[in-house]
């Protein structure tokens, strides 16, 4: 049975010349008058107000259409100030075009906001914008097909709701749908939960254990955060989607399952496989096709519409009657940043139905973060580091290592000197001595020993210190010392640090190798490169 789209009679004129076009485009339609209910009509699919926006009969029928699961409303508007952004949000409308009409556009703009609300139904995604409806569109082509499916996108835009989406649509709709969040699960135990295990295979394994792939079997399963997985597991995985086959752990036997596998992540997988963190092959297998769900800020224009669900559903499951919101209100939620996508607006809106002081919610009503428009746009949040990048395998060679922690030691016992120095300055008027700074070479960077500075000439043995240098101490202790000087460069300091340590073992060079933490072949590059005498 055909839809049924509603026109109001107000303005006759364009209501019988949309009736004509509608019915030709396969609709069923109905005009009806101002006394008439939305529920009297069977299986309404669009409101169209063909006039009187602000009166009273308009209004019921523009509130009746938002409860009848949000039917989308079509305004034909007097005056181009009714059709502004937020004159439709005030007046409850989808759309809105100034008379006189092209009946054509409004016919088109009708049968696409009827199409994006039956994919909203079907999905539960609540959107209308172009990106979100771009999403929808791909939900309902790639859905009865059985190819692996990749959502990205930021924490909270919905990925699950989309996957949940994809399975609804398809025909394993009847067949379980199991959700596993890879993040969630231990690196020890991800094997054991996807792929189950035999009785006696690890401590505690006390019986066999199916797992997420052998629970899902005919279904769907849905892995989230995949970029979290270890690199072991990819391999088993990839076997999985391949092969459509694996073992359970400590098992010999193959089992055959047909699963279909539905990822996503909030991590750019493709970076990811660059850096050597994901397989390229499995990436590849996911990703046949993609669905990307753009962040809220992204969308702004949906803003009202989730607001607006949220609130009948919280009212709804409270047993309270829904709230409203200013003006003012609703704009300082539009153009607020979301981190935390439609997570975090939903989290807002059963906040706000619950402490609400009244029936209306005012800006001061909201949290500072949003209510405070500028202080929004310079608030500060922590950027997530991926984890491959704190984790890149190609880290600091041992001698950089061992070079950069002596500089910043130094660099630490230098302003500790200083402060020394200026305290000492400050009580005593007369000079003093002073004794070299001294680094053993089995603990270089270590507090500095005996030390104190002349006030006057900063001279350690009457020496100014920019000419202080290895030769400067007695032949006898020349080789358990490293002496900094300003002005040394990294190559200098790990030069002397060679031939302390050189001198320390004897000029044995394995020795000299572990203590100084490097390889011994790069001992022999750097004795040459340096060309220190043995």
């Amino acid at each position: 049975m055909p839809e049924t789209v509603l026109i109001t009679t107000y303005d006759l004129e364009p209501a019988v010349r949309l009736r004509d076009a509608f019915e030709a485009a396969g609709y069923a339609v109905e005009l009806v008058t101002p006394g008439e209910k939305i529920a009297d009509v069977r299986d309404p699919a669009l409101l169209i107000l063909s006039g009187g926006l602000n009166e009273k009969q308009a209004r019921r029928l523009v509130r009746e259409a938002a409860e009848h699961d949000h039917l989308p409303v079509i305004g034909l508007a007097d005056s181009i100030t009714q059709t502004t952004p937020e004159a439709r949000w005030q007046l409850g409308l989808t759309r809105a075009f100034t008379k006189p009409i092209d009946v054509d556009e409004v016919c088109r703009t009708g049968k696409m906001l009827i199409q994006r609300t039956r994919l909203r139904q079907l999905t539960g995604i609540i959107g209308e914008s172009e990106p979100m409806m771009e999403a929808l569109e791909r939900v309902v082509q790639v859905a009865p097909v059985n190819t692996t499916v990749l959502i990205t996108g930021e924490s909270g835009t919905g990925k699950e709701r989309i996957a949940r989406g994809i399975h609804m649509l398809s025909p394993r709709r009847n067949r379980a749908f199991i959700a596993a969040n890879v993040a969630a699960l231990p690196e020890t135990l991800l094997e054991s939960e996807l792929f189950g295990h035999e009785k006696g295979a690890f401590t505690g394994a006390v019986g066999q254990r199916k797992g997420f792939f052998e629970l899902a079997d005919k279904g769907t399963l849905f892995l989230d955060e995949i970029g979290e997985m270890p690199l072991a597991t990819q391999t088993k995985l990839l076997r999985v989607l391949e092969e459509r086959e694996f073992m359970r752990v400590g098992g010999e036997e193959s089992i055959s399952v047909d699963v279909r596998v539905i990822a996503a992540t909030n991590q750019d997988l493709r970076g990811l496989v660059e850096m050597g963190r994901f397989r390229s092959d499995l990436y590849y297998r996911l990703a046949v096709v993609q669905i990307h769900l753009p962040p809220l800020r992204e969308r702004r224009d949906d803003i009202p519409l989730l607001v607006d669900a949220f609130i009948r559903e919280t009212s709804a499951e409270m047993g309270r009657p829904p709230i409203s919101l200013a003006p003012e209100t609703m704009q300082r939620l539009i153009d607020y940043d979301w981190p935390g996508n439609v997570r975090e607006m939903r989290n807002l809106v059963e906040s706000m139905c619950v402490m609400a002081p009244g029936s209306r919610i005012e800006p001061e009503d909201l949290p500072p973060e949003i209510r405070d428009g500028a202080s929004n746009r310079s608030r500060m949040l922590p950027v997530p580091v991926s984890q491959a990048v704190a984790s890149l395998e190609h880290a600091p060679s041992p001698e950089l290592e061992f070079v950069f922690r002596t500089i910043l030691q130094l660099r630490i016992d230098m302003e500790e000197l200083r402060a020394q120095f200026e305290q000492y300055r400050r009580a005593h008027e007369l000079s003093s001595t002073t004794a070299p700074v001294h680094y053993a070479p089995d603990a270089i960077g270590a507090t500095p020993v005996g030390v104190a500075m002349n006030h006057d000439s900063m001279r350690p043995h009457g020496r100014a210190l920019d000419h202080l240098d290895i030769e400067d101490v007695d032949a006898e202790d020349e080789h358990s010392i490293v002496v900094y000087r300003p002005g040394m460069t990294l190559q200098d300091i790990e030069k002397a640090a060679i031939i302390a340590a050189l001198k320390d073992v004897g000029g044995n060079r394995r020795r000299a190798a572990e203590m100084l933490g490097m390889g011994e072949r790069t001992l022999y590059r750097k004795i040459k490169e340096y060309e220190i005498p043995l």
